[in-house]
């Protein structure tokens, strides 16, 4: 279990990262509609990780005492990543549609290199 928690830093420790360098993107380069697209899937990346995290650790405790668990948020996070979709297309002279989807990925990809480099270290 130990793993697993410092797993879950890690991870938000790298998403924490990537969310700042968005932010310098967004304060330090012409491209300010690409960064603040980025920003903002990142954030609600970084929600739904949130969320993903806090649903399988409370999965898995209800799994080791041997009750029933409705579900690990799958609806919500997708109406998450619909809501960061709908506000870039609310105010497209600020955020930039692909960057938006982009910034969306960055949980799983921060989760996928986690995973690879963290097993090739044992």
């Amino acid at each position: 279990m130990e793993s697993y928690q410092q797993m879950i830093t890690r991870q938000r420790k790298w998403m924490f990262y990537l969310l700042a360098l968005f932010v310098l993107g967004w304060g330090l380069t012409p491209y300010t509609s690409i960064f603040l697209g980025l920003l903002l899937g990142g954030s609600l990346s970084f929600y739904n990780l949130w969320l993903m995290q806090r649903k399988v650790d409370k999965f898995g405790e209800a799994t080791a005492q041997l009750k029933s668990v409705k579900g690990i948020g799958s609806f919500s996070r997708l109406m998450a990543g619909a809501l960061a979709v709908l506000i870039a297309l609310q105010f497209e002279e600020y955020f930039h549609l692909h960057a938006v989807v982009l910034g969306l990925m960055t949980a799983y990809v921060v989760i996928m290199i986690d995973f690879l480099f963290f097993r090739t270290r044992d």
